[in-house]
């Protein structure tokens, strides 16, 4: 299936971060065996001095090397325990029958968090699960209420790239230069973007048809440089508002280039909008000092431009092992959006959070690998093309 956009009824439910209702009333949520229903995507509890939530994402947890279907992607499920103890043994437990059987285990983070990557569903239905945290340095064990996956079994959004050509939902954007951007010598052309093999290749590449230099400058300093072409495709019909997006991508590996899944309002980033450019993850390079990955939010206050955002912090931290890198496999990334609050991860694991100021508009989710004139010189010409891949996109709305 190319793509497909479906309404689902659980879609209307709200989200709410789980750092959030870590500190909101107790009881404003409950588990399924206190209801006799589908448990909530979140719930919390109270006990002996602590408070644990417990927040169902969906499945945005997919490492490997080769494409795969995203409904073989697992969900991710994050619990907060108040107070924090780094290293508490912290079990994820699935519910079968009227018993819970323990499915994972891992310690409490700095931030007290436990993070899991789970099944989502078993037979078409949801699955319900809760988190038992040890008896640790003088606090009992605890147990959280439970949580179901069932309001995300279904996206409103799925393409999965088959065939051999872009679903007619895509639009090839940027295709003149733009110096505003400063993008004097690459633009984006249908010829930088192939689908095959279950993925679609964007790419920054030669430019035929032109066989002069480009003078680009870069820290005061000028280069000359081949003209390039750029994968670059927004999709409309994918447009939403509030919910989760996730792109399961492989990045291309040298400097000179950066790979992107964005956003940005549907009728532009202006100091009229309502919404802002959200970067997702950027990808400099496998050779950058920082590690290469960003997270960013660009807005206006009034007339005045902003930019909130910063390198991702410890990015090695989120690799599978030591064979594993962003130019070498695919991985999820994703952003959880609520009128609040936007949660970025990779893999189902939270990178950053910000709230306040949110866009209130539809966004557009857009894909990119894009030569900006500052980096040209990182690259000989003759390091072209270089490549980076998208597995899937989904989107889950849940206005």
């Amino acid at each position: 299936m190319s793509a497909r956009r479906v309404l689902a009824g659980s879609a209307l439910a709200l989200l709410m971060p789980a750092s959030l209702l870590a500190w909101s009333e107790s009881g404003s949520a409950s588990s399924a065996s206190d209801t006799g229903t589908v448990a909530p995507a979140t719930s919390v509890r109270l006990a002996a001095k602590q408070r644990v939530s417990i927040e169902a994402l969906p499945q945005i947890v997919q490492q490997g090397k080769r494409v795969a279907s995203p409904n073989s992607a697992k969900a991710a499920v994050t619990a907060t325990i108040r107070p924090v103890k780094v290293g508490r043994p912290v079990k994820l437990q699935v519910k079968k029958g009227s018993s819970w059987k323990s499915v994972s285990t891992v310690r409490q983070d700095a931030k007290g968090r436990a993070q899991f990557a789970a099944a989502a569903s078993k037979g078409g239905q949801g699955l319900d699960y809760r988190v038992q945290a040890a008896a640790f340095k003088g606090l009992p064990a605890v147990s959280s209420k439970s949580v179901s996956t069932e309001k995300w079994l279904t996206p409103t959004y799925t393409d999965e790239f088959s065939g051999s050509s872009l679903s007619t939902d895509w639009f090839h954007r940027g295709q003149d230069y733009e110096p505003e951007s400063s993008r004097n010598c690459a633009k984006g052309d249908p010829r930088a973007v192939k689908v095959g093999g279950g993925a679609v290749r964007l790419s920054v590449i030669d430019d035929p048809k032109r066989k002069d230099l480009c003078t680009a400058a870069r820290s005061g300093k000028k280069g000359r440089f081949s003209y390039r072409l750029q994968g670059h495709i927004s999709n409309n019909p994918a447009a939403f508002k509030y919910g989760v997006v996730a792109a399961r991508m492989k990045m291309h590996s040298a400097r000179g280039q950066h790979t992107s899944f964005w956003m940005q309002p549907i009728d532009g980033n202006t100091p009229q909008s309502k919404g802002h450019e959200i970067d997702v993850v950027e990808y400099f390079g496998d050779k950058h000092l920082q590690g290469g990955l960003t997270s960013f939010i660009h807005r206006y206050q009034g007339s005045r431009p902003v930019k909130v955002g910063s390198w991702i912090k410890s990015p090695q931290s989120f690799l599978a092992n030591r064979r594993d890198g962003w130019s070498k496999s695919y991985h999820v990334f994703s952003v959880q959006w609520t009128p609040r609050t936007l949660v970025f991860r990779i893999d189902g694991k939270e990178t950053w959070r910000i709230s306040g100021g949110i866009s209130q508009e539809l966004q557009v989710p857009i894909l990119s690998i894009l030569a900006s004139d500052y980096e040209l010189s990182l690259m000989k010409d003759r390091q072209l093309p270089q490549h980076s891949y998208v597995d899937w996109l989904r989107v889950w709305e849940t206005r």
